[in-house]
């Protein structure tokens, strides 16, 4: 189809073009932005915890005794919590994921670093914190039982034996090699400790060093006398055991203090919640901007295609189609939408821009470019249809009457 009627027209509109093109434009460039941070929102809610998440309840606790019984008050309670029917593991820990608690430290591969090779999320438990967070080992082996020492035993010259690590973390500190048995040294004991064993995954319990850094993670065979109780169970008995875990606590110890219960998944939903809700709202700002700019297109093809009658009815008579008439009208559009999706990809950039200085986001991807193109090269198309139809069917017969 010859274009120079479409553009010698277009001209002649060129308040009306220039508003349709930069309603495409804006769409375009907020769509592109939008969806890419649609995008960034799910794939962090959709990050490998490496736990079984489905299986875990935890019990945050305070009040469970003095120092000097303390040890023996937490191994009671472990005691009494794997003997409820369903209780497959549990353990104390310091923390479980996303538990608003972070323990954290600086690790290095040599003793005379002056900067440490990475900051890490530090995990604590008994012997059956593996097995109560469901880990699986990808090369190594486990803590071994004498490995194991209490936190109130814990000082200046305490030499911890053994650690085991997430794949994340080996690959980063020894990249293309086997990381059992290298030494680490960090902020808990003056002697080096020794990686004996490395888990698939374990994702660190906040968000404070990004994502590109949520598997550094390390476990220590350390026995926490107070914090968080982890219980392993079936996904079906989830809520019946969390209930018998609490009046089991608080049968042992009346005096304590239950500071939180919850399933594993709960805290998983409440702490992507914010991500969630941002999700929703960054796709109800995409419809919404789609369909203002569809409507934008109907409502100038439909003015165009009322002061065009004539023309049209002239182009009829002289042997125009309805398929040429309709085609005009969609190439039309097709040109408007193309100068608005360049301009478009332009200022999603800019804006990609702004948003990366001001509030730390990744650089847009350019696969998102092509995406907000055909969706708006489609919605045009599919917005221009019906003027171009009611425009095809004007009878020539009619269109020369109105002369």
């Amino acid at each position: 189809m010859d274009i120079r009627p479409i553009l010698s027209t277009l001209r002649r509109h060129k308040t009306a073009s220039a508003l349709i093109v930069l309603e495409i434009a804006l769409s375009c460039a907020i769509v592109c932005n939008a969806l890419f941070l649609i995008d960034t929102r799910m794939e962090r809610m959709n990050r490998d915890t490496g736990l079984a998440e489905d299986e875990i309840v935890h019990v945050n606790v305070a009040g469970i005794g003095t120092n000097d019984n303390a040890d023996a008050a937490a191994k009671t309670d472990l005691a009494a919590l794997r003997a409820i029917p369903g209780v497959k593991y549990a353990t104390m820990t310091n923390h479980v994921p996303f538990d608003d608690s972070s323990w954290n430290s600086s690790v290095s591969i040599k003793p005379d670093q002056q900067i440490p090779s990475l900051n890490v999320g530090v995990y604590l438990g008994d012997e059956q914190l593996l097995e109560t967070f469901g880990l699986k080992l990808a090369a190594g082996r486990d803590f071994l039982p004498e490995e194991y020492i209490d936190m109130s035993t814990i000082g200046d010259d305490t030499s911890i034996a053994a650690a085991i690590v997430t794949r994340g973390m080996a690959e980063k500190l020894f990249p293309g090699e086997n990381a059992v048995g290298k030494l680490l040294h960090d902020s808990w004991g003056t002697n080096p400790i020794k990686i004996v064993g490395v888990v698939d995954s374990l994702i660190r319990p906040n968000d404070n060093e990004g994502p590109v850094n949520a598997q550094n993670s390390m476990l220590l065979p350390i026995r926490p006398v107070s914090g968080r109780f982890a219980i392993r169970t079936s996904p079906e008995r989830r809520e019946e055991v969390l209930k018998a875990a609490v009046a089991t606590l608080e049968k042992v110890n009346r005096s304590r203090i239950i500071m939180d219960q919850s399933t594993f998944s709960d805290v998983i939903d409440e702490y992507y919640q914010q991500d969630k809700a941002m999700a929703w709202l960054l796709g109800a700002v995409c419809v919404a901007l789609m369909i203002v700019t569809a409507l934008g297109i109907v409502g100038l093809a439909s003015f165009w295609v009322q002061q065009r009658t004539k023309q049209i009815g002239v182009r009829r008579a002289l042997g125009a189609t309805r398929g040429q008439i309709l085609r005009y009208f969609q190439t039309e559009n097709f040109l408007l939408a193309t100068i608005g999706i360049v301009l478009g990809m332009l200022g999603a950039f800019g804006l990609n821009q702004l948003l990366m200085t001001h509030y730390e986001l990744p650089r847009l991807p350019a696969l998102y470019l092509p995406v907000g193109a055909v969706a708006l090269w489609l919605l045009g198309q599919i917005a221009v249809y019906g003027p171009a139809r009611r425009a095809a069917a004007v009878p020539p017969a009619v269109a020369t009457r109105s002369v």
